[in-house]
């Protein structure tokens, strides 16, 4: 039998959508109390209503916004225990027409947003002497495509980022934990001339479900057990 959750308070950014809100509902189901971030306010809010949860509406890329999420933790629930570092976007394209300044706001968001939300947290966490951080990175951390490399660069931002962490934290009671997901079906590719799915031949992606089980998993091991990354792939994926 995994760790009971039900006395924690959990973080979720990019809370409004897919795995955010996938581990939301699967946390909430858990006994977990929720702080939600996202930017859609009216999905976050309605979000936070069902789930008798605290909605805070930002901009990730707002610099003040990790210390106010920490901050609400703190007012609404007295603790924080875990943070889902999960905001993010993508933007790909060849080099003669991908848009640098969307490149250039994947990076602020992806990485520079990321990192600040991990910092945050994980420094709460060291004096708290307890924690979990769960950085949201994916495949294409461990890898590279043509025309996804701008992509494949925050992600590896993020896998560097939380191994050094892991190995600062190692021997505390601190746990950070890297998510891998393949090609998960999140609205995340909305808008796509080709969705992935179609171009990689996987017709059965993961749901944003199929990952909130994964981080659920890691997140009730035993004390002493540590899970630096975990990769959660359709059956179908091959490269």
């Amino acid at each position: 039998m995994g760790q009971d959750l039900s006395a924690l308070v959990a973080v979720i950014t990019g809370a409004s959508r897919g795995i955010g809100e996938a581990v939301a509902r699967d946390l909430a189901g858990a006994g977990v109390r929720l702080v939600l971030t996202a930017r859609s306010a009216d999905k976050l809010s309605a979000l936070a209503a069902e789930l008798n949860a605290v909605a805070v509406p930002g901009d990730i890329t707002d610099a003040t916004l990790p210390e106010r999420l920490l901050a609400q933790a703190l007012d609404s629930y007295g603790r924080c225990d875990i943070v889902l570092n999960n905001a993010g976007i993508i933007e790909v394209g060849p080099i003669q027409s991908i848009d640098i300044e969307k490149v250039c706001s994947m990076v602020r968001i992806n990485v520079e947003a990321a990192y600040r939300v991990a910092y945050v947290f994980a420094r709460h966490f060291l004096k708290a002497n307890r924690g979990h951080l769960v950085n949201i990175s994916s495949v294409m951390g461990t890898k590279v495509r043509p025309t996804a490399g701008a992509y494949s660069g925050t992600k590896y931002a993020i896998e560097a980022l939380s191994e050094a962490l892991r190995m600062e934290l190692a021997g505390t009671p601190v746990h950070v934990i890297c998510i891998e997901p393949g090609l998960v079906f999140t609205g995340l590719h909305d808008g796509w001339a080709i969705h992935p799915s179609q171009s990689m031949n996987i017709p059965n992606a993961l749901k944003p479900e199929d990952v909130a089980a994964v981080i659920r998993f890691a997140l009730t091991q035993p004390p002493h057990v540590r899970i630096p990354r975990l990769m959660v792939l359709p059956h179908e994926h091959q490269i």
